[in-house]
C-alpha cells in the first residue's frame, strides 16, 4: 500500500482528486473484513464503505484539532442523507463545532466506547472520500463556524495575530521565534500573540486563550492572522478571516503544490519555503508584504483620523 499512498499523495497535491479517490476505493476494498483498532487512533481507518443514506452514522474525530475543524464542513452534507448523525469529537472543540449549522448530536471523545447507537461509523477525514470533492466542488463557503464576534475597537494600526509554533510531533512546521522579531518593528502594525503553551516572545500583546471558542472570538477582532500550519490557521480559515499560512517547502498534501491560495479556505494565502528549511525567505517576504498592507491600511484610515483631529 506504500506505493498507492505515495501515488494518492501526488494526485492530491496536483489537484487530480478524482484519481486520488479511485485509489482510496482500491485501498478500501483491499482491507475489506479487516480492522486496525490496534493502531494509534490517528492511524486507524474506520469506514468500511457502507453507504450512510438512511442510516445512523457515527463520525469519529480521531485526528488533530485542526483536522476536525477542516473536515467538519462535510457533516451538513452527511446530515442531509443520513437518518441520524452523531459527532464524537474532542471535548475542547465541542462549543466551537456546535456552531456549525446542521452539526447533529455532539458527544465528547474519550478512550472508551461511544455512548451512541449507530449503523455506520466513519472518521471525520474519511468524509472527503465519501463525498469525493474536487478542488472546484469542495464545500468552501466561509464562515462555516459561527462563534460570535467580539466587539472591534477603533484603531489606526493593523492588528495582526501571530502563531509561530506547531505541534511537537512535527516541529519542522514551526518558525524560530527569533526570525519573527522584525515583525514587531514594522510601522503601523500591532502584533497580538495568539500562541499558547510557548515562552513569551518578548514582543507583542498577549491575546491568546486556552478556550478555543474564546480564541475564535478574539480572532474576529483582528485584521489578519499569521500562522504556521497548525490548528489556528484552520480556525481562522473556517471563520472566513484573512489568514496568511506559513508552510514548509514540502507541506502537507492538503495545501497542494504551486499555489498561493487554498480551495479549502477562500480567505487564506499560502507563503511557502522556496527550499527545505528556508524560513528566512518566508519571513523576509512576510515582512515586505506586511509593510505594504500596513501602509495601505494607514492610507485608508487617514481621512477618518484627520476628521477626528479637526473636530
Amino acid at each position: 500500500m506504500g506505493d498507492l499512498g505515495a501515488l494518492w499523495d501526488r494526485h492530491m497535491r496536483s489537484g487530480d482528486w478524482d484519481a486520488a479517490w479511485a485509489i482510496s476505493d482500491t485501498v478500501l476494498q483491499a482491507r475489506a473484513g479487516t480492522t486496525d483498532w490496534h493502531r494509534p487512533r490517528h492511524l486507524q481507518a474506520v469506514w468500511d464503505g457502507t453507504a450512510p443514506a438512511g442510516r445512523r452514522v457515527l463520525v469519529r474525530c480521531y485526528h488533530g484539532l485542526g483536522d476536525t475543524i477542516q473536515f467538519i464542513r462535510f457533516v451538513p452534507q452527511l446530515q442531509a442523507i443520513a437518518a441520524e448523525v452523531t459527532v464524537w469529537a474532542q471535548p475542547a472543540l465541542l462549543p466551537l463545532i456546535g456552531t456549525l449549522p446542521g452539526i447533529g448530536r455532539l458527544l465528547p471523545l474519550h478512550d472508551g466506547t461511544p455512548e451512541a447507537a449507530f449503523d455506520v461509523d466513519i472518521e471525520v477525514m474519511e468524509l472527503a472520500h465519501l463525498f469525493r470533492p474536487t478542488p472546484s466542488t469542495l464545500p468552501a463557503q466561509v464562515p462555516y463556524l459561527h462563534p460570535g464576534r467580539a466587539a472591534r475597537r477603533s484603531r489606526d494600526c493593523l492588528a495582526v495575530g501571530l502563531v509561530w509554533q506547531a505541534g511537537a510531533w512535527d516541529d519542522s512546521r514551526s518558525v524560530p521565534i527569533a526570525l519573527l522579531r522584525p515583525l514587531s518593528e514594522i510601522p503601523g502594525v500591532t502584533l497580538h500573540i495568539l500562541q499558547r503553551g510557548a515562552a513569551a516572545p518578548g514582543f507583542g500583546l498577549a491575546s491568546g486563550a486556552d478556550d478555543i471558542l474564546q480564541a475564535a472570538r478574539m480572532m474576529t477582532t483582528l485584521d489578519l492572522i499569521v500562522s504556521v500550519d497548525s490548528m489556528p490557521a484552520h480556525l481562522a480559515g473556517a471563520l472566513g478571516l484573512p489568514v496568511w499560512t506559513l508552510l514548509t517547502h514540502r507541506a502537507d498534501w492538503r495545501w497542494m503544490e504551486g499555489r498561493e491560495d487554498s480551495p479549502w479556505y477562500p480567505t487564506m494565502r499560502l507563503l511557502r519555503q522556496p527550499g527545505p528549511g528556508d524560513w528566512g525567505a518566508v519571513v523576509a517576504r512576510l515582512c515586505r508584504d506586511l509593510r505594504a498592507l500596513a501602509a495601505a491600511h494607514s492610507l485608508h484610515s487617514a481621512p477618518d483620523n484627520q476628521d477626528h483631529a479637526g473636530s
